[in-house]
């Protein structure tokens, strides 16, 4: 299309809040196309005779409500999933991202490979029948408030968050509804607004999200290959007096960097040097299991440790746990109530049922064989490039080869019918570094040949040269 100019005379409200929102309607009207690139900023402020900062608002506005995509040094554009007509005929329900707006289920003819759940080996048998003696045994417990918690829930929390020798005292355990949910508890026990969290460049980006909700401020840290890098971590401490750190200590995401021991022993230093709360989110290191000792427990007087069901048994149970410091677990109970709403009674039984039972064990044996078979077509498909995985986690991390961007390669994946991440869904906040790298995941397709052919679909568009493709820069 020709240089994008809106027309904001029949608007009133703050000028950066009309242009998002003519920007907004004019993608809806099918004025403003998936990929395409909207001005630079510094031309379309001297078109409208404002200042630079309106339009960066403008723009960072329209990010926020999922609307475009962007790198440093390539430019704006309009997100995939919003061209014209597909607003007005896609029914589905829809979550908002960091990243861009996602449908709960793939729209039309898309296969769906920006989602780590755990596969389907059959989960909703065992499920079922748990709820069916759930509802049996306990009929009163369900039409009721959950005001206590059951030894049960606890003892289950024990065995899930326990690494080896080692398991936290069931007594500072509490139960959430997922990881997410209980960082959302963590974060609001042990800091204030205004305070500072430690996020990595590349992270689980909706946790800094929640936390700049809830009027949290983010701060980046450097990381390599192997994770957090101890002397930069003490260099944010010491400028930034951070009241935590979000971490991600083995199988991280996107990365799948994992923390040697000798770095966790530096990080656990610096955090009681400089009295940092350390929340460790193990979702993914469950399933690694690579026998490396927690931060929690080097340091279980300050850190938090974070497991769920959704990575290993089934997201849609939603149960997870969180370990607390010593005498703090009631104080993360109070706010999970007060940021949640409270923990529900069927989510917490059915989650120890499963876990105790061993049938969570025996699902999640399952569920790592299939992402073993289907790591291993990732590595066939993919050889001779630049990627990382592990047979035991359901993405990879895919370096892109001259001339792709992130951005653009997502735009192209998604014509091409495949849905993936972008680096910009894992940037917590505003960062200066540019990786040229996608993550894909591949626990969503029905069957490894399905898993196969998008994945071969990906190799097919990576391989053709960019300008071959829809996708605009």
């Amino acid at each position: 299309m020709t240089h994008w100019l809106p027309n904001l005379l029949d608007r009133q409200g703050p000028l950066y809040i009309r242009i998002a929102d003519k920007a907004e309607d004019d993608i809806k009207n099918g004025v403003l196309q998936a990929g395409t690139k909207l001005p630079p900023q510094r031309d379309l402020a001297y078109d409208l005779k404002v200042t630079i900062g309106t339009i960066s608002r403008a723009y960072a506005l329209l990010r926020e409500r999922g609307l475009v995509t962007g790198e440093v040094g390539r430019g704006t554009y309009i997100q995939s999933g919003l061209e014209a007509g597909e607003a007005q005929t896609h029914r589905d329900p829809v979550t908002l991202t960091y990243g861009g707006t996602r449908t709960l289920s793939p729209p039309p003819g898309k296969l769906r490979f920006d989602t780590t759940a755990a596969v389907d080996v059959g989960q909703a048998d065992v499920v079922g029948r748990l709820m069916v003696e759930i509802a049996r045994d306990k009929p009163g417990e369900i039409s009721s408030y959950t005001r206590t918690l059951s030894p049960d829930w606890l003892e289950a929390g024990r065995r899930w968050l326990s690494n080896g020798d080692w398991s936290p005292e069931p007594a500072n355990i509490v139960p959430q509804m997922g990881v997410h949910a209980g960082v959302n508890a963590v974060i609001a026990a042990i800091s204030g607004t205004g305070d500072r969290i430690i996020c990595e460049h590349l992270t689980y980006s909706q946790i800094a999200r929640s936390a700049s909700l809830m009027g949290r401020q983010i701060v980046l840290v450097d990381s390599d290959r192997e994770g957090i890098l101890p002397e930069d971590f003490e260099r944010v401490c010491v400028r930034e007096h951070p009241k935590a750190a979000f971490i991600m200590s083995s199988g991280q995401n996107p990365t799948l960097s994992c923390l040697p021991l000798s770095r966790r022993q530096d990080i656990v230093a610096i955090a009681r040097k400089y009295n940092v709360w350390l929340i460790e989110d193990y979702i993914y290191g469950g399933l690694v299991e690579d026998g490396i000792p927690l931060l929690a427990q080097l340091a279980p007087d300050r850190t938090f440790l974070l497991n769920s069901l959704s990575k290993s048994v089934a997201a849609g149970v939603r149960g997870g746990w969180v370990a607390c410091p010593e005498h703090m677990s009631q104080r993360v109970r109070v706010t999970q109530k007060m940021v949640c709403g409270g923990l529900p009674f069927l989510l917490a039984e059915l989650s120890a049922r499963l876990v105790l039972s061993g049938a969570a064990n025996e699902i999640k044996e399952k569920v790592i064989t299939e992402f073993a078979a289907r790591e291993e077509i990732v590595r066939t498909v993919f050889s001779g490039l630049e990627l990382r995985s592990h047979p035991r986690l359901p993405y990879f991390w895919l370096k892109l080869p001259e001339p792709w961007l992130s951005g653009t390669f997502k735009q192209a994946a998604f014509d091409a019918g495949i849905l993936i991440d972008d680096e910009d869904e894992f940037k917590p906040a505003r960062s200066p570094k540019v990786f040229h790298h996608i993550r894909a995941g591949f626990s969503e397709g029905p069957d490894r040949n399905t898993v196969k052919a998008g994945l071969i679909t990906l190799r097919q568009v990576l391989d053709q040269p960019p300008l071959g493709n829809n996708a605009t820069f």
